[in-house]
């Protein structure tokens, strides 16, 4: 096996695509949000890519078959814009392979005359989120005024720090590209996987595309999660000591 092999799957044609990233990260919110595109618009898988930069392990499928873990690229072809969707099980587990792969990434979408990347992750901020909200991180700055028409948040220093992974080297390297590409990062906690987050992403996401997706299921495991943290907070609050004053309450 080769440092990074490319499996062509089927090829396509497509008119100037919008590249969407949504690889395993905090909340794997990013990989919810591709995930969920891939099955609602029965996108067609067209590309298969292997490193041994990605975690020594096999995925164990249903029927107890395995696989090598890879990233999987998909294509969605309609009259108002073009796809490709990037999912997968892992991003590389070295800081080489995370540019290696990254590189080996936008050297496709430029093969495939991508126009712009979309790059989804989570923003894990510690504790569970009150008010849902997605920030964002650009490679032009003239993007930020057109992204804050779709609702999202641009703060000084937020999202702190950096952007780690896929999600920021997509901006980095594309940038040197000159392939404009923006950042989307939905609050989350990063306890859970966090389906509400995703659903807050997918939901700019549309509205920066132009394009309608069914988000009833996002919506179902979104309600679903809502009531594992509401069980969570309750055993989070049964758990906090009460001062003298509140056990003697009863007293007065």
């Amino acid at each position: 096996m080769d440092e990074i092999e490319i499996h062509e799957l089927n090829k396509v044609k497509l008119k100037k695509p919008v590249m969407i990233e949504g690889l395993p990260g905090v909340g794997n919110v990013g990989k919810l949000v591709a995930e969920h595109i891939i099955h609602e618009l029965n996108a067609e898988k067209i590309l298969e890519l292997y490193s041994w930069h990605f975690p020594p392990q096999v995925i164990v499928n249903g029927d107890g078959t395995v696989s090598l873990c890879k990233n999987v690229l998909y294509a969605y072809k309609s009259e108002k814009q073009d796809l490709l969707i990037l999912s997968g099980e892992n991003q590389s587990v070295t800081n080489e392979g995370q540019y290696l792969i990254t590189e080996t990434l936008l050297d496709i979408a430029e093969q495939y005359g991508v126009s712009r990347i979309y790059a989804l992750g989570g923003y894990g901020i510690g504790q569970l989120v009150e008010k849902q909200m997605v920030l964002g991180a650009v490679n032009r700055v003239e993007l930020v005024e057109e992204m804050k028409k779709y609702g999202v948040e641009f703060r000084e220093g937020e999202p702190g720090g950096s952007i780690v992974g896929a999600s920021g080297l997509l901006l980095g390297l594309g940038q040197l590209r000159d392939i404009p590409a923006i950042c989307l990062l939905g609050l989350t906690s990063g306890y859970l996987v966090d389906p509400q987050s995703a659903r807050a992403v997918l939901e700019v996401l549309c509205r920066a595309l132009d394009i309608e997706i069914d988000m009833q299921a996002l919506k179902d495991r979104a309600e679903e999660m809502e009531k594992i943290v509401e069980r969570l907070k309750e055993m989070e609050q049964a758990q906090i000591p009460r001062t003298r004053d509140e056990e003697l309450g009863y007293i007065r």
